[in-house]
C-alpha cells in the first residue's frame, strides 16, 4: 500500500538522519514530505521530498506516520508518531533528563542498538503507551552504503596523508573547541596529517570564524550535513562529549576525546591540550586492548553494518500500524499538557487530525 509519510525535525543536524529514511520510503513508492521548524526552519531535503510550509499544511497532509528526529513531535498531526532519535546517548545529562526521558508523545521508539533497546523496553513495559523495536539508526546507513563521492574527495585532498577529523559539541562546559584551538592549529601547521574540521551548528560564531581560518592545504571545514562523508574519510576522530564520537566508533575507528563527561575504555581521553600530539600518536597505532574495546562498544550501541536501518524503521512502523506489536495504552496526562505547550509554540489551536 502506497502512503504519505512526514519527516519532522527541529535542528539542521537532523537532516542527515532523515535523508536516508526519505530515500528508503521513496524506493518503496511512498510519498514523503518534510516539516522543518525552529533551528531547522529554512533548510530543505532534496526533491522529490516535498517541503511543508507551516503547521496547517502538516495537519492537512494526514500522513500515515510521522518520523521525528527531535525530542518531540506535534501530537495533533495524524499518523503514528515514531522516534528515530537525533543522536546517541553520550550521557551529557542524567538518564531521566537525557536520552531515556519519555515525554508521552511517541507511539514507537526505533532504537539504535542493545545499549538503548534494553532500557527503553523496560520503560515501555511499565508505561504501556509505546512500543520499542531495535532497528539501527538511519543516519548511519550511508556509512556502510554505496561509495561516497565527498568522502573520496576528502581523501584525495589529503594526498595520501593520515586524516584526522575534529568535531565539538556546543555545550560550553563540555566543548573542546575553545581549549584545543591552539594545539590543533599547531598540528595543522606541521602538515603531516590532513584535518577535517567541523563544529556543532549551535557553537558561537566566533569559534566558527577561528576554525574556518585554519582551512588551507592541510585542513578543510565541513558543514553538519556533510558529517557522514567526513566520518567515512577520516582515520581518527578528535572530539569531546559529542554524539559524533559514538557515530565514528561504529566504524571501528579510534577516537581521542578531550575531557569527556563519561570516558570509557574505547576512548583515548585526556585533559591537557599539550598532550594532543601523544594522544593522536596512540590513536594512529591502537593496541589490541583498545581495538577490542572499540569493537565491543560499537556492537553495543549499533551492531548493524548493512546500511538498511531505514528499511527496518519502516518495517517496524508498519508492524505497529498493523497491530503486530500489540495494543497501546492511553497516553499519560503529561502528554496532554505537553501537547498544549506544542500548540502554543506552533500557533495552532485547530482540531487534531485523525
Amino acid at each position: 500500500m502506497m502512503a504519505e509519510y512526514l519527516l519532522f525535525a527541529t535542528e539542521r543536524y537532523a537532516l542527515p538522519i532523515l535523508q536516508p529514511l526519505a530515500q528508503a520510503l521513496q524506493a518503496q513508492g511512498h510519498g514523503v514530505s518534510a516539516w522543518l521548524v525552529d533551528g531547522a526552519a529554512g533548510a530543505e531535503l532534496p526533491a522529490p521530498v516535498r517541503m511543508v510550509d507551516d503547521v496547517h499544511a502538516a495537519v492537512a497532509l494526514r500522513p500515515r506516520a510521522v518520523f521525528s528526529a527531535a525530542n518531540w513531535v506535534p501530537p495533533f498531526v495524524a499518523g503514528a508518531k515514531v522516534q528515530v532519535f537525533h543522536g546517541f546517548n553520550v550521557e551529557k545529562r542524567a538518564a531521566a533528563r537525557g536520552h531515556f526521558r519519555v515525554r508521552g508523545l511517541f507511539d514507537l521508539y526505533c532504537t539504535q542498538g542493545p545499549a538503548t533497546t534494553t532500557p527503553f523496553r523496560e520503560l515501555a513495559k511499565s508505561a504501556g503507551h509505546f512500543k520499542v523495536v531495535e532497528t539501527g539508526w538511519p543516519k548511519l546507513d550511508p556509512l556502510f552504503g554505496e561509495p561516497d563521492r565527498l568522502a573520496r574527495q576528502l581523501r584525495d585532498a589529503a594526498g595520501g596523508r593520515p586524516v584526522v577529523m575534529f568535531a565539538s559539541t556546543f555545550t560550553e562546559r563540555l566543548s573542546a573547541a575553545p581549549h584545543l584551538l591552539a594545539a590543533i592549529s599547531a598540528e595543522i601547521a606541521r602538515g603531516d596529517r590532513y584535518w577535517i574540521l567541523t563544529l556543532h551548528p549551535k557553537c558561537a560564531p566566533e569559534l566558527f570564524d577561528r576554525y574556518r581560518a585554519l582551512v588551507g592545504s592541510n585542513a578543510c571545514f565541513v558543514e553538519t550535513e556533510q558529517l557522514v562523508s567526513a566520518q567515512r574519510a577520516a582515520d581518527v576522530l578528535l572530539a569531546d562529549t559529542t554524539s559524533v564520537v559514538s557515530e565514528f566508533v561504529v566504524q571501528r575507528k579510534p577516537v581521542v576525546t578531550f575531557r569527556n563527561r563519561a570516558p570509557k575504555p574505547h576512548m583515548i581521553d585526556f585533559n591537557d591540550p599539550h598532550a594532543l600530539p601523544a594522544m593522536l600518536a596512540r590513536a594512529f597505532a591502537p593496541d589490541p586492548s583498545l581495538q577490542d574495546a572499540i569493537a565491543a562498544y560499537a556492537d553495543a550501541i549499533h551492531p548493524y553494518r548493512d546500511g538498511h536501518s531505514s528499511q527496518r524503521v519502516i518495517a517496524a512502523t508498519e508492524a505497529l500500524l498493523a497491530g503486530a506489536l500489540g495494543p497501546l495504552a492511553r497516553k499519560p496526562f503529561g502528554a496532554f499538557t505537553r501537547g498544549l505547550q506544542i500548540r502554543h509554540q506552533l500557533g495552532y489551536w485547530g482540531r487534531s487530525a485523525r
